[in-house]
């Protein structure tokens, strides 16, 4: 059990009145009443960065599905009677009509009304199957919302399906191509937090194959644990099959936003282990976040950049045969900007690993990113609300595209909730 001082204990629970109001006053209002398509079903991203602009009424399923889930954790958050509930089940019928191509994998893009679109001529429909995690995720959580058989069995379906494409090395990471001979952090870390979303929904079901998926849940884990943390506590967001000596550029950055919302998937993780098991990975988590946010802080200006050689500063290292690929490319020129996501996932990443182990240096980065966060985020404009999501280093705003076009919801609401969730059980 957590010890804290009275003093320490007043400041976090002012800190949960200040998250339940930022969520319910600042983040919810602009979604309810502009990401909501009442008409066809399913829900709105498409916004520029500033919030005040609808540029697109396409549907990606990477969204769809992250939206679902947030929906499906507010409605179970608020009980029966939410209005949360029937904005939920208007995702799910919209993805379980629309985002399913013959073949059983899941479309990037779908149109407004609900058809599969190609993102470019020629490219094909499903070119990243991340958007099959989302939607994974969404609808395993939407069957653990409605106790709903059919909803956990498409989850299951589609997990099984991104399972054996990774078996076959068919996992699509577009649009930035996992480039050849190289294993991506994001595919275990990203099948971790689907998994075990997975396995909630099973269990709540009393579903079979529960079992089954928290064994794959542990290998995802295992693979993150012993392939991709090194010795120096670094995650290198690419590694070589042939080892991890690799002075290619993509083969030295670091990625400090992925490795600190991995480390927090990896503590839910870690909760269901007991005694030494769960100190000795409580151990390393710790260690690998208190590396990553040291060499990703910015001592100039503040904030965590978006990539970082694995020596610190701006990535480096010769490109070779990879001089032109699209990741490449983003690392080079993106390597300094400030993202919302990054900093919303390490809120929540480092006071939970204050809370689960007491040390005092995840309090300290907890603080400092908190501090800068909502400082510099948050839309100026409270009739529009929101984040301004993606800042230059200096924390001006940047009109730009960050992976898809969108105005995510997805990393903001989650990590309130998750900490409002762990503020409350504080409290008790």
């Amino acid at each position: 059990m957590l010890h804290l001082t009275e003093e320490r204990r007043r400041l976090l629970r002012d800190r949960l009145e200040f998250y339940r109001n930022h969520l319910h006053e600042y983040i919810l209002p602009f979604w309810l009443k502009n990401g909501i398509d009442r008409e066809y079903g399913g829900y709105f991203t498409c916004f520029n960065n500033y919030g005040d602009e609808l540029v697109s009424t396409d549907k990606y399923v990477w969204s769809q599905g992250r939206m679902l889930w947030l929906l499906g954790e507010l409605a179970q958050r608020e009980g029966p009677a939410s209005e949360y509930r029937a904005l939920a089940r208007s995702g799910y019928e919209f993805l379980k009509k629309n985002c399913r191509l013959p073949n059983g994998h899941c479309t990037f893009i779908l149109t407004r009304e609900g058809v599969p679109k190609e993102p470019l001529p020629g490219e094909g429909y499903e070119i990243s199957t991340y958007a099959d995690c989302f939607a994974v995720l969404g609808f395993a959580r939407f069957a653990e919302l409605e106790t709903d058989q059919e909803a956990a069995d498409l989850a299951l379906e589609i997990f099984d399906s991104i399972v054996a494409r990774i078996e076959r090395r068919e996992f699509r990471t577009d649009p930035e191509p996992l480039p050849p001979g190289y294993r991506a952090h994001g595919i275990p870390m990203i099948l971790l937090n689907t998994s075990h979303q997975l396995v909630k929904a099973l269990r709540a079901l009393g579903h079979p194959e529960a079992g089954r998926v928290a064994g794959r849940r542990a290998l995802f884990a295992r693979e993150i644990i012993e392939d991709f943390i090194g010795p120096d506590g670094l995650i290198r967001e690419l590694i070589r099959d042939s080892g991890r000596d690799d002075q290619n550029l993509l083969g030295r950055y670091v990625n400090p936003g992925h490795t600190l919302e991995g480390m927090w998937f990896l503590m839910h993780y870690a909760l269901e282990l007991a005694g030494r098991e769960r100190r000795q990975l409580l151990d390393l988590i710790c260690r690998v976040m208190e590396v990553t946010y040291r060499l990703g802080w910015d001592e100039e200006y503040g904030g965590l950049f978006h990539f970082v050689d694995a020596d610190g500063g701006q990535p480096r290292g010769d490109l070779g045969e990879l001089a032109g690929d699209p990741l490449a490319k983003k690392v080079v020129e993106g390597w300094a900007d400030k993202l919302w996501w990054v900093h919303s996932e390490t809120v929540y990443a480092t006071l939970l690993a204050y809370c689960l182990t007491g040390r005092e240096g995840m309090f300290e980065l907890y603080q400092q990113v908190h501090d800068y966060t909502f400082a510099t985020f948050p839309h100026p404009d409270p009739s529009i609300g929101e984040w301004i999501q993606i800042r230059d280093r200096t924390g001006q705003p940047m009109d730009k595209v960050v992976g898809l076009p969108v105005k995510d919801p997805f990393h903001i609401i989650r990590a309130l909730l998750l900490i409002v969730e762990l503020l409350e059980e504080l409290e008790q």
